[in-house]
């Protein structure tokens, strides 16, 4: 008997000491909790408070500073839960109340707010933190009744504003939001949409619908990648969302033929730059900003490869679509490249009334004007019959074939012998200046490196020098300048 009674005596004091200890690490707990708190370490004073409420379940003031925490974090949503929880515990906890009214205010959940701060004045009347609260309650329901009846009459700009007014006093609402995102969209502020919708991801940690909406906003503006980005995070979420993942292939295809498109383009691969964006308008048939780039890569492309006619379509496409002073100055290089230089210089004027300061329009309308003035003398490319995209080789071998065609003594003295001789020394200069990397750069931006009047003219050009330099010649004649 004697013994029995010494070991239940000892197995209540073992008993104490586990409580003990247990209490004591529960303490440890939360005094780490508050230390890391004070110094804005949420994260780790939320581990130290989650180890403290699985250490005592029952403790309604370790719920309600996790709950603080988690309303520091953001995460309106858990900071309830624990509100909740501790109102359980304790339902005469005024100031837990308050909070979760001033929560439930903020996430618009206007009747269940107003039960809290009406029960808290029930209990404190003079308490002016829930009178004030409980005071913003009705004006913002009537304000939400007000946008329902301006978007029901297609009124937006006024609904998007009566939102921003009721979003002030509920910035946790992800309905208002999306509402207020419903507005800016239908007046087609996609960037004041993706801002909102944006907010309601963070808002709603599982917001599928978020992401795809963020998604389909992105890629209407055309920022492809942008919107590859969000359906990832879809599909993060729900691998087999359904709408998620069928966007996710298109917009991944769209994105790959960009990039082919970008890269080629900036290789120089012209004809790959143009299979990839005709590609792009042939999957994507509306969305206009996507086919806005595409187009944009035609213009320039086929610039390249000197076929203007299917650039001038492809940049006057994409000038239909924004009016930006890069455009007009990409479909100005076009006009350039068929030699319609009223056209071209038309258009960097068009650049520099939206952006005076465009140096790149500056440049080129000079340049258009320069070859306009050209254009009524020489054309070096014109004289060998070769393409501004010419090779220094097919240069070359349009010169020895224009020269052999054109040499003064293939004539008979007379006015044909002459005017062989000025198309000899036409010929001669179109090759001088065309297989020499500076002067044809001078010439390209619209300057006549030969031109007496420049003051540049090399002395002592002698075109039948320039001949036997590239091609040995049995003629034996003498040139008269009378």
């Amino acid at each position: 008997m004697y013994h029995c009674g010494l070991l239940l005596v000892l197995l209540d004091l073992s008993l104490d000491v586990v409580g003990s200890v247990s209490q004591l690490e529960i303490d440890r707990h939360l005094e780490l909790g508050r230390e890391f708190l004070a110094k804005g370490q949420l994260q780790d004073a939320l581990s130290h408070y989650h180890a403290a409420v699985e250490g005592d379940p029952n403790n309604y003031l370790t719920y309600y500073k996790r709950g603080t925490v988690y309303l520091a974090l953001g995460k309106a949503k858990f900071a309830l839960l624990d509100l909740d929880r501790v109102l359980e515990l304790k339902p005469d906890f005024t100031s837990a109340r308050l909070q979760r009214g001033n929560v439930l205010l903020k996430q618009a959940q206007f009747d269940k707010a107003e039960a809290d701060f009406r029960d808290v004045l029930a209990v404190e009347p003079n308490n002016l933190d829930a009178y004030n609260a409980l005071y913003k309650i009705a004006p913002a329901q009537e304000d939400l009744r007000i946008v329902d009846k301006l978007m029901r009459n297609g009124d937006y700009t006024a609904a998007a504003q009566q939102l921003t007014r009721i979003i002030e006093i509920c910035p946790w609402s992800a309905e208002l939001r999306e509402r207020r995102a419903e507005c800016y969209e239908a007046l087609e502020d996609y960037i004041s949409a993706i801002s909102d919708i944006r907010s309601t991801t963070k808002l709603q940690s599982d917001n599928t619908q978020g992401f795809l909406k963020l998604a389909s906003l992105h890629y209407r503006l055309g920022q492809v990648e942008e919107s590859l980005k969000e359906i990832r995070e879809c599909l993060k979420l729900d691998p087999e969302h359904s709408k998620c993942f069928s966007f996710y292939k298109k917009i991944k295809q769209i994105a790959k033929l960009l990039t082919e498109a970008e890269t080629a383009k900036e290789g120089n691969d012209h004809n790959k730059c143009i299979k990839s964006a005709e590609s792009i308008l042939r999957l994507e048939p509306s969305a206009v900003n996507v086919r806005f780039t595409a187009h944009q890569l035609l213009c320039k492309c086929y610039t390249e490869t000197s076929e203007p006619s299917l650039a001038i379509k492809n940049c006057q496409e994409a000038v239909s679509i924004r009016k930006e002073p890069g455009v007009f100055c990409d479909k100005a290089e076009a006009y350039l490249a068929a030699e319609m230089f009223d056209d071209a210089i038309r258009d960097f004027k068009e650049a520099l009334e939206i952006d005076p300061n465009l140096q790149r329009a500056k440049q080129g309308l000079h340049k258009a004007q320069q070859r306009q003035k050209l254009s009524e003398s020489r054309d070096y490319y014109k004289i060998l019959g070769v393409p501004r995209t010419a090779s220094k080789r097919d240069i070359i071998k349009a010169y020895r074939k224009a020269a052999q065609k054109w040499h003064p003594d293939n004539f008979k003295e007379g006015e044909e012998k002459k005017r062989a001789e000025k198309r000899f020394i036409d010929i001669a200069a179109a090759k001088e200046v065309l297989t020499d990397d500076e002067k044809r750069a001078k010439f390209d931006q619209g300057e006549d490196p030969l031109d007496p009047e420049s003051g540049k003219h090399q002395q002592g050009f002698n075109p039948f020098q320039e001949f036997h330099h590239f091609h040995g010649s049995p003629f034996q004649f003498k040139f008269h300048f009378n």
